[in-house]
């Protein structure tokens, strides 16, 4: 796979995951799960961390097309499996509490979303689970290069296996 392009979706058995960096009003991430032919999403305004003890805001959003139409850039992307005991994401999604292994380029492991049920239902936090020793220090510095040059909408549409004129 080219450092440009997104995994490809049409593999019912390894849903992708996306993370991009936007720097539009404030800065934040946008993580994005396959699920269900619709990448279903939340802002985390500080990025996502490979340090169990942090605890990442991370703030439903609507839910966007395989085909979105992205702004900023890939910051991660790649594959990523359901670890709960439900029998689908988006039922786990619906219970509050999904545990899921992401192997992406840049993050790799078991990580939770997990509603928090404090004030609005939109707010989850993201959590790296303590499943293997992190590497280097431990965090993910957000700031670190993109994984992409600046995401093309024939990309994300290839990506979803769709047209790409």
């Amino acid at each position: 796979m080219s450092r440009n392009t997104l995994p490809h979706s049409g593999d019912a058995a390894a849903p992708i995951f996306v993370i991009q960096r936007h720097d539009s009003f404030r800065l934040h991430f946008d993580f994005r799960l396959e699920v269900d032919g619709v990448l279903v999403s939340w802002a985390v305004p500080k990025g996502p961390s490979a340090d169990p003890r942090d605890r990442r805001l991370a703030t439903r959003t609507e839910d966007h097309p395989l085909d979105h139409r992205a702004g900023g850039r890939i910051w991660d992307t790649g594959h990523y499996t359901n670890l709960t005991e439900l029998a689908s994401t988006a039922d786990a999604l619906a219970a509050g509490h999904l545990e899921l292994w992401l192997v992406g380029r840049k993050l790799t492991g078991a990580f939770t979303l997990t509603r928090t049920g404090i004030r609005r239902k939109q707010n989850w936090l993201l959590v790296k689970l303590d499943d293997v020793p992190p590497t280097g220090a431990g965090v993910v510095r957000p700031h670190a290069g993109h994984v992409t040059s600046p995401v093309a909408t024939d990309q994300l549409q290839s990506a979803a296996g769709g047209p790409t004129s």
